[in-house]
C-alpha cells in the first residue's frame, strides 16, 4: 500500500482505548482485505486474550531475547489477522530492550514481506518496550481519552517522538490522535474534542470512539467488535476508522 507498514498504537497513560484500538483496527483492517499482523507488546497480554488467544510458549517475549523464531510464534486469528502473542514474561525483557532499542524492528523485519500492515499494541509507559515500538514504528496513532489533561499528555509524548526521530528512526510520523472514551451528551467530551482539534488541527482522526458498553463487553467474550457486536455504535466507528487509517497510510 505504501511506505507506511509498521503502526505503533502508544500511549504512555494507560485506561485510554490504546488496546481496544489495536484489536478492533486490526480486525476491521482485515475486513478490508488488508493482510494485518497485530503484535502485541504489553505485558499485561490484554490484546492477546482480546482476540481470544491464551499465552503460548513461543511469544514476543522469547522472540525478543532471541530464544525463538518470529515466523514460529505467530497465529492466524481471522483471515487475513494474524497475532504476535504476548506474555507476562515480558516485563523481564526490558535489561535486554534498554541496550537494543532497534530490537524490536529487527525481529519484525523477516516478518514485513508477508504483511500490508504491522500493527503494534504498546504498554501504557515510556520504558524500554515503547521505546522499542517508537524505534520501530513509521506511522504512530495515539489514542487520547476526552477528559481534561489529554493534551498534556500529548505534548509529552510528542517530546518523545521528536527525540526518536532525532536519534534513532527518521521515519518515524504521526499518523493521527484518535478521540476515545467520547460521549456526546457532556460538555466535557464537546469541550475537549473542540480542544484537541483547534491545537493539533488535521493530525486528529475525524474518527471519534464513542464510549460504549458492548466495546468494554467485547475482550472478556475474546471477540472484536465486529464479531461481537457488529451493529454497535463502537463497531461503526472502529470501521469508519480503519476507512481512514487506510487513506492515510496511502497519502503518507
Amino acid at each position: 500500500m505504501s511506505k507506511v507498514k509498521r503502526i505503533g498504537i502508544v500511549n504512555q497513560k494507560g485506561g485510554v482505548g490504546k488496546t481496544t484500538t489495536a484489536v478492533n483496527l486490526s480486525a476491521y483492517l482485515a475486513k478490508a482485505g488488508q493482510k494485518v499482523l497485530l503484535v502485541d507488546l504489553d505485558p499485561q497480554v490484554n490484546a492477546t486474550s482480546g482476540v481470544g488467544q491464551a499465552v503460548q510458549e513461543e511469544n514476543i517475549y522469547t522472540v525478543l531475547v532471541g530464544s525463538g523464531e518470529a515466523q514460529s510464534a505467530v497465529v492466524n486469528i481471522a483471515k487475513g489477522l494474524d497475532l504476535l502473542p504476548s506474555s507476562p514474561d515480558l516485563v523481564g525483557a526490558s535489561a535486554e530492550l534498554i541496550e537494543n532499542p532497534t530490537r524490536l524492528a529487527e525481529v519484525l523485519r523477516p516478518l514485513e514481506p508477508a504483511y500490508d500492515l504491522i500493527l503494534l499494541d504498546a504498554p501504557p509507559s515510556l520504558g524500554p518496550i515503547t521505546l522499542n515500538v517508537l524505534s520501530a514504528s513509521e506511522g504512530l496513532i495515539v489514542p487520547v481519552q476526552a477528559e481534561y489533561y489529554a493534551l498534556e499528555g500529548i505534548a509529552g509524548l510528542m517530546e518523545t517522538i521528536d527525540q526518536v526521530r532525532a536519534s534513532l528512526n527518521p521515519a518515524l510520523r504521526l499518523l493521527g490522535v484518535l478521540i476515545t472514551m467520547y460521549d456526546p451528551r457532556t460538555l466535557l467530551s464537546q469541550q475537549v474534542e473542540s480542544n484537541i482539534r483547534l491545537n493539533l488541527g488535521d493530525k486528529v482522526f475525524w474518527t471519534v470512539i464513542p464510549r460504549n458498553v458492548r466495546l468494554a463487553e467485547a475482550p472478556s467474550h475474546g471477540q472484536d467488535i465486529g464479531q461481537y457486536a457488529p451493529t454497535s455504535s463502537g463497531a461503526h466507528a472502529y470501521r469508519r476508522l480503519a476507512e481512514e487509517v487506510m487513506r492515510r497510510v496511502q497519502e503518507a
